[in-house]
Order: C-alpha cells, then structure tokens, then sequence
C-alpha cells in the first residue's frame, strides 16, 4: 500500500477531517509508469495489447485503446496513437453523447515520440487544449457538454456510452485533417450481473445482482432532488460485488410528484425487503447517498433497523426540502432565505448560504438524531460544494456522534472537489438546473481535482463497504 493511501486510511480526529492527497489515485492505476526520460520526448513504449511501432512507422496512423474494444465506465482506459511521424504535432478530440443526443467534447494537444508513437500515459498533453500535463484519462475527465448547464447522466444502464477518438493534424484551430479516429464502448453492466425491476408493495426500485450464487452484501443507493430512478452508481456498485438497490422516492411511476413531504415507512420497506431477499447477506445493510439522498440515509441510519453502514456524499445533518415524518415523528425542513441567493452575470445562481444553522433557534428540530444510530458512518465533502456546507456538515456529525459516546465516523475531505461526486470518470459537473431553485445552480468544483476525488472517493466507499459489510480488511484495491 502507497504512502498516500495509508494516509488516507489513518484515523482522524473528528474536528480534523482528512484529507485526501491529491493524485493519489494515479500510483494506484493500472497506466505503465512515465519513462525516466523528459517527459516532452515521449520516449518508445508500448500499449498494452498492441505489437510494436516500427522506428519511423510508414503505416496509416491508428488509435489503439487497452481495453480493445469496451471497458467498464468507472475503470481507466489506456489510449495511444501509433504510426505519426516523428515527433509529429497533433490534436486528439474526444466526443462522447449521452441518450437525449447532447454532445460533451474535449481537445488535448500533443507532440509524437521520436519513434512517431503517441502513448498518453507517457506523453504530457501542451497547452492549449482542455488541459495540460501527464493526464492519461484527461480526455474523459475533461469532457463537456456543447449545450450549457447539461450534466452526464446515464438512464438505461444496458446500453453503453460510445465514446469517439479523433486525431488530426497540427494545433490549429479549427484542427487540421483528419489522420486517424476510432470508438470504444464505457459500459455499465458487468457480465452476469442481473437487473431486475423491482415493483414490490409500495417499493419503486431496480436491484442490480453480482454474478453467482451469493448471498451478497446488500446496499440500498439514493440520489438527490432530481427525481426519478438512477441506477448508473447502484449497477457499477455490484460489479464488485454488492447486491445493490437503487432506490426512488419521488418523481418516479407512480411516487409523489414532488418533494413535499416523505415518510420513512416507504424506506423501512425498501430496508426489509432487501434484509429479507435470499441473496442478500445478513445481517444488516448498507446504505449510500449524496446530496439529499444523504440526509434520507441518515435519516434510516437514525430510525430504522438493519443498518450496519451509511455512506454520504456531501449530505446534511438536517432534513432538507420537505417534512419527513416517521409514525408519530415529525421533522421539520431546515428553513432558508432566498434572499441570500447570488446570481452571477451568465445566470448561475450561488445558492451557498442559503440554508439556515441547524444548531441555531428553531432550526434545531430539523437535526437529524443519528446519535441514534448502530451503524459505520462515513462521510465523504468536496471543500468547494457550493450548494451548501457539506464540511461543516460533517463535522457536526462527527461532533454529535461522539458527544453521545458513538464510534468516531470516517471523513474524508477533497480540496478542490465540487457537490456532484460522481463514480470515476463521469466529467465535472459545474451548474445545472436545480429544481427547487428552478435556475441553474453552482455546484462547485476544479475540474482536474474533482476527478481525483471521484476516483479516490469511490475506493473509499468500496473498501468501507467491503470492511463493514463483506468483513474483508478495509483496503484500497490496487485496480478498480
């Protein structure tokens, strides 16, 4: 295990959290190391999978991805271009379009080794494109949408998102000719894993089931104020190994239309039904969620039965947006002043300070009791969430757990990270539309640092998931 991941695995004080190394997560990729030559000269080296580039090669250039042909989303994918001449300037672009047609594109500038090898593990992209420097999945990261305030969302996780490679000749702009394209298949679904829709009692859900006879640790996943039914986050979960639920409460068939009020009761019968489902392993679940999802999670953690883990992505200790009410339980809305919204000059609304102190006045009853709780928890904060104040939520959990004598929870910070911590991968999402704002919100974030935290965020939440749940030591994998 890397210096890097040990630091990031040492317990903290809960008025501490810890925060992650930034690139960290690239030791930990399956990417060959740079060449000890200097980095501009893209010294010889091999992809993965292919034969050797003959010295000077006079072969059309081609794109050789490793993975071949397709390769799971949340895993890295080595990209090289082969057959340019030497030290040949050329421009990559990748293009990449999600299921309603919207376009998300990114441009990167390089130089050819002397050998007329471009290896993007080795070769340092130059400036003037979507990013600079040793970026071997930069061309991913960096993707953005031509239409503004559009988010990369994945609805039928059956179907992969086809992401296309072009090369083309010089650093202009607009590029030069064409040299050489080719296409590669993110895909979401493992083989073997199983989907099935569940429509049970009041339950509007799809339960994602690893390959073989199990039974499997068993996580219920939620997402935010968006609505509907998300299953890109629960499906890639069970590909290591998780029988996972994703989970809808509202804006979905049949559920509420809009978020008003919640009983927990929908979620107690989501819990039961996964603790009783023969291939889900007892005797308690997990439970994961970001944004609102969260503070539903914490919620469950604080009331239910069952839970033996929660893990929140930039979640409130508070009930936010609607009255959640639980038998004769009833918690209030944490109240907010509108007046507090900043609305910059292209119409993007800082929504930042909008939220009142859950420790202050009447507010307090719209704290979430998670001293309740007989579970792990674990949080994880992008520093730069702009859509409300997940560090200090999460160090007043910490705070509260511990002043009722509970375990201290795990916390993990990310400088530089926005609201939308996604799986590895999925590009930054810097505004969208919110709808309960109903205009296009920040959500904070550097691109390059957000997507270092997406992939150490993730194996954190494997490896808590996979100690809390499976029993197996709390570890990093080596590979995603």
């Amino acid at each position: 295990m890397s210096q890097v991941t040990a630091r990031l695995l040492s317990q903290v004080t809960a008025l501490s959290p810890r925060r992650a190394v930034s690139r960290g997560w690239q030791q930990r990729l399956p990417w060959p190391s740079p060449a000890p030559a200097a980095p501009q000269r893209c010294s010889p080296a091999r992809t993965p999978g292919t034969a050797p580039a003959r010295r000077f090669a006079s072969m059309a250039p081609s794109v050789r991805f490793s993975p071949a042909v397709r390769s799971l989303f949340d895993e890295p994918l080595a990209i090289a271009v082969q057959g340019l001449g030497p030290r040949q300037q050329v421009t990559l672009r990748a293009s990449l379009q999600d299921e309603t047609g919207e376009l998300f594109q990114a441009c990167a500038r390089y130089r050819a080794g002397d050998d007329g090898e471009l290896d993007l593990a080795r070769c340092p992209a130059l400036p003037g494109g979507s990013f600079s420097g040793l970026e071997p999945m930069g061309l991913l990261w960096a993707l953005q949408p031509q239409k503004p305030f559009w988010r990369l969302v994945k609805r039928d996780v059956r179907t992969p998102l086809l992401l296309q490679l072009e090369v083309f000749e010089g650093h202009g702009d607009p590029p030069g000719q064409l040299l050489a394209q080719a296409q590669h298949e993110r895909v979401f679904l493992r083989d073997g894993v199983q989907r099935v829709p569940v429509r049970e009692g009041k339950i509007r859900a799809t339960l994602f089931l690893p390959p073989g006879s199990g039974p499997f640790p068993g996580i219920i996943d939620l997402y935010g104020t968006g609505g509907g039914l998300p299953e890109y986050r629960a499906c890639l979960l069970a590909n290591h190994g998780f029988a996972v639920l994703a989970l809808a409460f509202y804006g979905y068939e049949d559920l509420p239309k809009d978020m008003k009020e919640f009983h927990l009761e929908y979620f107690e019968e989501a819990v039961n039904y996964m603790l009783q489902h023969t291939q889900v392993k007892g005797p308690g679940i997990g439970l994961l969620g970001i944004s609102k999802g969260g503070d539903l999670c914490l919620s469950m953690s604080s009331f239910l039965k069952g839970i033996t883990a929660t893990a929140l992505i930039n979640g409130s200790v508070a009930n936010v947006g609607a009255v959640l009410r639980y038998k004769d339980i009833t918690i209030p809305p944490l109240s907010f002043n509108a007046k507090r919204i900043k609305v910059n000059k292209s119409g993007i609304a800082d929504i930042f300070d909008v939220l009142s102190n859950p420790l202050e006045g009447p507010d307090c009853q719209s704290l979430i009791p998670l001293e309740k709780a007989e579970c792990h928890f674990l949080f994880i904060v992008g520093q730069d969430d702009r859509n409300w104040k997940s560090e200090f939520f999460a160090v007043e959990g910490s705070k509260r757990l511990q002043a009722h004598g509970k375990e201290k929870p795990e916390v993990v910070c990310y400088p530089g990270a926005g609201h939308y911590i996604e799986p590895p991968f999925f590009p930054m999402c810097a505004a969208s539309m919110h709808l309960l704002v109903g205009m296009p919100v920040a959500w904070g974030g550097e691109p390059k640092a957000h997507c270092e935290a997406q992939i150490d965020a993730w194996q954190q939440i494997l490896a808590f998931f996979h100690k809390h749940l499976s029993g197996k030591p709390s570890e990093i994998s080596s590979k995603m």
